[in-house]
């Protein structure tokens, strides 16, 4: 399976990419794959790989190019619970400089990538994102909503805050089919947040499945994290590839 580590254009330079797709010829749908905090690494390619075997070109750009590259945290802070917490106070501020303006003009020059690609069909993508990646896909969608069919969040934080900013309010721009899978016991996406975004969804009359994942932390599809539950990795496929499927054929 043809898989490139590349450079696209992105707002304010080019960002780190990795960019996936099937054996076989194409064009193929275009899925934007939106990382965690702890950045590129072989975990979120062999989840990109996964995506594109089910028929797609799927791109993972490094959301945090304007500040560094590369996989952001060590094995050690991957694994251990208290320096875990550690890298992301050092990652935060990275976290924070991604605004609304920001994600929207880096989604934009991303999706002018995909399009401008042989490989890649035309018509809506689908998107993708994992903890911060679940937030700003949110966004992407949210200002870009003819160009997605399908979003999938999964243990995202901060989609609904108490700021004139927060996510959760682009919610009625959104024209894509929303799956949000939440974390359990997650301080970040708390029960009333849950319940905000979903009177949010339902108001505004999107499509969307919200589904809380009993027992799984905040990060529960990462394999290479302390905080991986396979029961709940395995739940997540069996709900982002049908929703690609129905929202992307």
């Amino acid at each position: 399976m043809p898989q490139i580590e590349t450079e696209v254009p992105a707002a304010d330079g080019s960002a780190e990419a990795y960019f996936v797709t099937p054996e076989r010829s194409g064009p193929f749908p275009a899925v934007l794959m939106f990382m965690d905090a702890f950045g590129l690494r072989p975990r979120l390619m062999e989840m990109a790989t996964r995506i594109a075997q089910q028929g797609y070109a799927v791109l993972v750009p490094n959301l945090f190019y304007r500040d560094a590259g590369g996989q952001l945290a060590t094995p050690d802070e991957l694994t251990d619970g208290e320096k875990r917490a550690a890298a992301f106070g050092r990652l935060m501020p990275m976290i924070r400089n991604l605004t609304r303006e920001r994600i929207s003009a880096d989604t934009a020059a991303y999706l002018d990538f995909l399009a401008g690609r042989d490989e890649v069909a035309d018509g809506p993508a689908g998107i993708v994102g994992y903890c911060m990646g679940g937030r700003n896909a949110l966004v992407a969608a949210s200002e870009h909503p003819n160009r997605f069919a399908a979003l999938a969040s999964f243990h995202a934080g901060g989609v609904v805050t108490d700021g004139p900013d927060s996510p959760h309010l682009g919610v009625p721009n959104v024209t894509a089919e929303v799956y949000f899978g939440h974390a359990d016991n997650d301080g970040s996406m708390t029960p009333e947040q849950i319940k905000a975004l979903e009177i949010t969804l339902a108001e505004a009359g999107v499509e969307y499945t919200s589904e809380l994942y009993e027992g799984a932390p905040h990060g529960f599809t990462m394999s290479d994290t302390s905080m991986y539950v396979e029961a709940a990795e395995q739940r997540h496929w069996e709900a982002l590839l049908p929703l690609l499927a129905r929202a992307l054929s």
